[in-house]
């Protein structure tokens, strides 16, 4: 271990919880403080400059390729560095938080990989912050079961050669965790505390497994964001001893500037890249949040009108398996959100008819896996892709050269056929103070009319009633979209709510702050960049 100790982190407002002391030791939180001294300075100045990049987007109504890493794309010399042998094939991959059933069953679910979220499918409490750590540690020790109060079913875990290998998602920049601050009162970034209390207690022990510390990066806007992580990385490494490049990071493409610089942040990656993945709604809301000044061109429809197969949708995932397998990176496709009902069988029916003509056009168009969100999309996504890989563990070998995006398709999004429609309005206003409540209560991964929603859901509800109130968007109704008439869809909503689950749980829950949070978030002027910003303000624990 390295350098003289920095200053002690404090841990504020925040009631302690069981075994904390297995996670929060001296020697961890002295590793984050120093993540924290070092890198935090630099975490601050990119998120200004997204601010900047904003604003010239707002003046310019366009994004390019950027003309200063033009020789970067034109090498062909440079690829990523080879995949480790327990990253080799994952060709199907579960997502979702890191409470204790769903570690059990995740790392059972016959998916290759989990994405073991601390991100947008966990809301972060003191408490999942945590013990998600816990229980990642007692999961690679094989001190992990389940029973679950209400049914008193039990869960185990299988043998270690049938578990999904673990992909780790910390927070995004933007977030700090305001129970951990430094000597001056400065919050640490939450990306800091998830990434440095996973990999200072788990990488020699993932190794001795055979595996490593592999993580997921969310939010990711631009290459530097990228060079800021593998700068990360490099120290981390060398703090605890371990080769380096022997973490391995996919990175998110789940903004609209990312996308101009898929190779950029591989190249910054390349000693520790594995793959990139396309992120659908983050993506939509990114989209969204930048243009939001472009004018009509720009408006999106309903988000469920948006497809895979829109163009713009289209040249952005193309563009991303060419790019993947023109660096030797895997290219991990999208996300089937269903969620099984156990009394309509009719609507498994379709809904799976969708999820699998989904993979098999993510495989047919060169993805190396994909993501689902329940154990029973398992076997579904694991069939499209078993069809096109057969016996290799990826199709990095395709190169679809055939695939020339520019700079403009990836913005085309006037090019859809759909419209906003009043029902969509209506949708987002349900999905938005459902999923919000739910956050409110410490649930970041929510079944909502049998989609499985997390905070990129909530994100692309309200900015697309911000955009349409702002755009002053017309429905086939007749109505204008206004914040009139939002807040009377918002009041329905909340009294249909009331009625659906009857006064004792309506009074129990977080229903009329959700419902004004909603609003705020979707009305102000004032466009805050991540509603989970505000949010963390109302969050308690």
């Amino acid at each position: 271990m390295s350098a003289p100790a920095p200053s002690p982190l404090a841990i504020v407002d925040a009631e302690p919880l069981p075994r904390q002391e297995e996670v929060l030791t001296e020697a961890a939180l002295a590793f984050v403080a120093e993540l924290h001294r070092r890198f935090t300075p630099r975490r601050d100045e990119l998120l200004a400059r997204r601010a900047e990049r904003r604003a010239e987007i707002a003046r310019t109504s366009t994004l390019d390729f950027l003309p200063e890493t033009a020789a970067i794309r034109a090498d062909d010399s440079w690829k990523v560095a080879p995949s480790p042998a327990a990253l080799n094939d994952r060709r199907v991959e579960i997502t979702g938080p890191t409470d204790r059933k769903m570690t059990i069953n995740a790392l059972n679910s016959g998916a290759r990989v989990w994405l073991a979220d601390f991100e947008d499918a966990s809301a972060p409490t003191w408490e999942n912050v945590v013990l998600g750590q816990v229980n990642l540690a007692d999961a690679y020790t094989r001190n992990i079961d389940f029973t679950d109060p209400a049914s008193g079913k039990s869960y185990a875990l299988r043998p270690d050669e049938e578990l999904a290998t673990v992909v780790m998602r910390p927070r995004g920049w933007h977030l700090n965790e305001r129970h951990l601050v430094d000597a001056d009162g400065s919050q640490v970034p939450g990306a800091f505390v998830d990434f440095g209390l996973y990999f200072f207690h788990n990488a020699q022990r993932l190794l001795d497994l055979g595996k490593g510390p592999y993580f997921y990066l969310p939010k990711t806007e631009s290459h530097l964001e990228a060079r800021l992580w593998n700068d990360v990385f490099v120290f981390a490494q060398d703090y605890v001893g371990i080769p380096q490049g022997t973490i391995r990071a996919t990175v998110l493409i789940e903004t609209i500037t990312a996308a101009y610089e898929m190779e950029e942040i591989l190249y910054e990656l390349r000693d520790h890249a594995s793959g990139l993945n396309a992120g659908r709604w983050d993506y939509l809301f990114s989209i969204v949040k930048n243009f939001r000044d472009g004018g009509a061109k720009f408006v999106l429809p309903d988000r469920n009108a948006v497809t895979m197969t829109a163009p713009f949708m289209r040249a952005y995932t193309e563009l991303l398996v060419r790019t993947c397998h023109k660096r030797g990176a895997h290219a991990i496709g999208g996300m089937a959100a269903f969620i099984p009902s156990r009394r309509d069988a009719e609507v498994n029916k379709v809904a799976f008819e969708k999820v699998r003509a989904d993979k098999d056009r993510e495989a047919g168009d060169g993805f190396d896996g994909s993501w689902v969100a329940h154990p029973d999309l398992v076997p579904i996504a694991m069939e499209s892709f078993d069809k096109v890989l057969g016996d290799k563990p990826n199709q990095k070998d395709r190169l679809r050269e055939d695939v020339h995006v520019e700079a403009a398709d990836l913005i085309a999004v006037d090019s859809l056929d759909a419209k906003p429609t009043y029902n969509g309005l209506v949708n987002a206003v349900q999905v938005g103070i459902r999923y919000i409540e739910a956050w409110l209560r410490g649930l970041g991964a929510v079944a909502i009319f049998n989609l499985m929603e997390d905070a990129a859901t909530a994100e692309i509800s309200r900015s697309q009633i911000w955009q349409w109130i702002n755009a002053g968007v017309e429905f086939e109704n007749g109505e204008k979209a206004t914040p009139e008439l939002a807040r009377k869809v918002a009041a329905e909503e909340l009294s249909d709510i009331r009625q659906e689950i009857g006064e004792e749980a309506f009074a129990a829950g977080h229903w009329q702050q959700a419902h004004d949070l909603l609003l705020q978030v979707s009305l102000d002027d004032n466009y805050a960049d991540f509603l989970t910003l505000p949010a963390y303000q109302q969050l308690k624990g």
